[in-house]
């Protein structure tokens, strides 16, 4: 609207003009149509330093910045002002001295009663101090913005009253992995599991931290990706100055790694009070067993002088039990000295799949007919330091026990494996490359309070008179001895593995090992254990590598996981398959044995060149090493 100069008495416009020139607060002159100044009052000679006789007459652009003069600012102003009725800006503006200070600025156009354009009246205050007040929050708003979206160890950002995201910074891209413009304006919620969301806790935190001023806490959370991490969260209340509430603040850190860390830290000391506990007991048991052991000696001998005194068949049925009694009591006092590690243990580099191979036929028998018995060997394991009758032993027992979780059937797996652990990835034991020798079983599985004292000696969960609690114990005394460790994994109604753990020898593995003269592999087969272990410890007087089994179908698993099977000796009347039958699927599988065949028959009933031998080598029962020899070089 134009401004018209209002109709005033001459004593109105006197006071008028003393209330005007009085004013120190704001600068109010008056300017001709063409921007002379032509009136100064108190406020402008304060603000601008001019006096009136120095100004008055003057343009008004002196007043402007040498930039803006250049570019026209104060004509394009009362063109303005003109145009509109009024004008209103603000910027530097020029004092007398030369020094700037920032201006609001406000020009009215005035106008005569007959419409004509009298002038203007212009406004200006000093507010320098404001602006450099404003300049000073907006810096410091910039700079914390700038530290917030340069931060990356933590994900800061901004939510919502009702936990929508506004704001993203780096930390949140490197963190969760989305673009800011992919989460703004979306529900901080789809950072939880659907879980998480389904019980409420993320509305939950936001409820909480509303509440108590803060809330804090630690869960999982989902990258875009759909991997997970762990989270240490901390969510701020955001009020303005009434205490509405405006959002909130949320601060995420990545802690995976720590927590990863202080899990490995809380295993690591677990299985230290552990190797402690079981070190305190097998001190106990080794020094009873050893004093037992001087006890069971005099006791055994005595007997045995006793039996020569004595020819009642009472007596000596007595002497008998009692001689029985000592000898389960010797058995016993061996078990707690390997559980102490105090027995004596020969060890020698061995390769462990032969090992394996020629004790299969015994484990396979220990397994029973029930379960479905499976070797997996890997062919690529660098040799171990063991000693082989106690490592037998360890895995019957450990068979037995497998046998014993599936008493109606199941699986049971023997497996080895080249592993390399890292530190602490197993108990105590030290980074490196092992030999793995696990017995896995599909049985009833143990609850983990069972797995933690499963290795006490005594602690069995059989029943009376089906297991002594020795077994596992006998096992974990002899790896340890061996320097290695055992491990147990078990869920209850899915089944239950041991691993053993031994050092693996530098140097070329078993199956590199197999072209650089390595003692020739022989397959042994008898259905007769008494006959068959005598006939395994023949062969191994002659330097074979000796394999195993009891019956044609376990020998023929063994030659196709074995091709190079160098010599297979069987016995020919074997139930289910006959030594001819499993010779005959021999040649077809491994044409390079040499095929031996034993039998109990005299030679003149069951010859060599009678139809159904097919011409194999044939022995008879009972054999000597040296008819043996003769046999395979004739099969050569």
């Amino acid at each position: 609207m134009d401004s018209t100069l209002p109709m005033i008495s001459p004593g109105e416009a006197d006071r008028l003009r003393l209330f005007v020139a009085g004013v120190t607060d704001y600068a109010i002159y008056m300017l001709s149509p063409t921007g002379i100044v032509s009136s100064w009052n108190a406020g402008a000679q304060r603000f601008k330093g001019y006096a009136a006789e120095e100004i008055i007459g003057q343009h008004f652009s002196r007043f402007y910045t040498d930039e803006d003069n250049a570019l026209g600012i104060p004509a394009r102003n009362l063109r303005n002002a003109i145009e509109t009725g009024r004008f209103e800006d603000e910027g530097w503006r020029v004092r007398k001295d030369g020094t700037r200070f920032w201006a609001n600025v406000v020009i009215d156009a005035i106008y005569m009663p007959d419409g004509a354009l009298a002038g203007f009246a212009k406004i200006t205050r000093d507010i320098t101090e404001k602006k450099k007040a404003a300049d000073a929050l907006h810096a410091s708003e910039e700079r914390f913005r700038l530290l917030v979206q340069g931060v990356t160890d933590y994900a800061i950002y901004m939510l919502s009253p009702d936990g929508t995201i506004t704001n993203w910074n780096a930390g949140a891209r490197r963190i969760k992995g989305y673009e800011q413009d992919e989460v703004v304006g979306t529900h901080y919620s789809r950072f939880y599991s659907e879980p998480d969301r389904s019980r409420g806790l993320p509305w939950n935190a936001l409820a909480t931290a509303e509440r108590e001023g803060r809330f804090e806490g630690e869960g999982w959370r989902i990258r875009k990706d759909g991997t997970r991490f762990w989270a240490h969260v901390v969510i701020d209340p955001i009020r303005d100055e009434s205490g509405t509430l405006i959002g909130f603040a949320k601060v995420t850190r990545d802690i995976t790694e720590r927590r990863e860390t202080a899990e490995a830290l809380e295993r690591a000391r677990e299985a230290l009070f552990q190797s402690q506990k079981l070190e305190a007991i097998g001190k106990l048991t080794g020094g009873v067993a050893h004093d037992f052991n001087n006890l069971l000696n005099v006791i055994v001998s005595g007997l045995d002088v006793l039996a020569l005194e004595l020819s009642s068949p009472r007596a000596l049925k007595v002497l008998e039990s009692m001689q029985r009694a000592a000898d389960r009591g010797s058995t016993l006092t061996r078990q707690l000295l390997a559980f102490a590690r105090k027995q004596p243990l020969k060890l020698e580099a061995h390769n462990i799949n032969s090992v394996i191979g020629s004790f299969e036929a015994v484990i396979r028998r220990a397994a029973g007919a029930a379960v479905n018995f499976e070797l997996r060997l890997d062919p690529a394991l660098q040799q171990a330091m063991i000693d082989a009758t106690q490592f037998e032993a360890a895995l019957l027992n450990l068979v037995v026990n497998a046998r014993d979780a599936t008493p109606e059937g199941g699986t049971i797996v023997l497996s080895t494996q080249a592993v390399q652990l890292g530190k602490t990835e197993v108990n105590n034991l030290a980074p490196g490359r092992y030999v793995s020798v696990m017995v896995k079983d599909s049985g009833a599985g143990m609850p983990p309070e069972v797995v933690s004292r499963a290795i006490e000696p005594f602690f069995t969960t059989k029943e009376i008179g089906k297991g002594t609690g020795m077994g596992l114990s006998q096992v974990y005394g002899f790896v340890q001895q061996a320097g290695g460790d055992l491990a147990i994994e078990s869920i209850v109604g899915l089944g239950t593995s041991v691993m053993l753990y031994l050092p693996a020898l530098d140097g070329a593995s078993d199956q590199d090992s197999a072209t650089k003269g390595l003692p020739e592999k022989a397959l042994v087969v008898d259905d007769q254990p008494d006959v068959l272990e005598v006939a395994v410890e023949l062969f191994r007087q002659l330097g074979y590598d000796v394999l195993s089994a009891s019956n044609g179908r376990d020998a023929l698993e063994i030659i196709r996981r074995t091709p190079d099977i160098d010599v297979v000796f069987s016995d020919v009347v074997m139930p289910a398959m006959t030594g001819v039958e499993l010779a005959r699927q021999v040649r077809a599988i491994a044409p390079q044995a040499k095929i031996v065949l034993a039998s109990g028959y005299a030679s003149n009933t069951f010859n060599q060149k009678e139809p159904g031998t097919d011409g194999f080598e044939i022995v008879t029962k009972p054999y000597r090493m040296a008819e043996i020899i003769r046999k395979l070089r004739a099969a050569g």
